[in-house]
This record gives C-alpha cells, structure tokens and sequence, in this order.
C-alpha cells in the first residue's frame, strides 16, 4: 500500500531510526518498523493481519473510519484509508480489499 503521514514531524520521526527510538522507546520503535513494513508490503487494506501480533482493526465511535494495528500494548498505530471517496461496499461498510492507500494519524494509547 502507499503509505503517507497527516504532518510532517510524524514523516520525519518515522523515517529516522534515531527519532523513531527517542520518540516512542525500543520495543514501540521495533513494533512500528514491522508494522509499517506489513502495511508496505500489503496490496490492499484487506491484506493486512486481523489477528494477533499485527491485529488490524477498525475503530468505532467518533473514530469511525479510522483503523488500527497493535504495537506494544497499550499503544496503537492509527491510520485512515486515503481514498476519496472512501470506497464502500453494498452494505455500507469500507471495502477493505479497495483501500490500495492510508494516511498515518498517531500513535496513542486510546483506552
């Protein structure tokens, strides 16, 4: 998938390893790097593990449309498709297999 950044601090954080480290920790910095090397790799949104360790998972509420993956337990990597508009299927929920983009929102702990 292509992958962009809402702002770019966030960008530059993730493109360097020495940034990525002082922002987040070790073990959240080596979870993103797979993370983001997994969203890299997929075709499609759909691709993308809905089980355990990467756990891709839609998020409800006023979050509804954004998605997330699991890093080191509490945190979360946040995204959205970038599409326009947001393909859909015929019950209205996302067509996963038709998000080829997402933007990375944050990384938080939103519980």
């Amino acid at each position: 998938m292509r992958i962009s950044f809402r702002k770019n601090k966030m960008r530059n954080i993730f493109n360097s390893e020495a940034e990525l480290l002082r922002e987040y920790g070790k073990d959240n910095a080596t979870a993103i790097k797979k993370r983001m090397a997994i969203l890299n790799a997929a075709p499609t949104l759909e691709n993308v593990p809905s089980e355990k360790p990467t756990r891709r998972h839609p998020l409800k509420g006023d979050r509804k449309g954004e998605f997330a993956v699991d890093l080191c337990h509490p945190f979360r990597l946040v995204f959205e498709p970038d599409h326009d508009p947001i393909p859909l299927k015929k019950d209205g929920g996302i067509d996963l297999s038709e998000i080829t983009a997402v933007i990375i929102l944050r990384v938080e702990d939103y519980h």
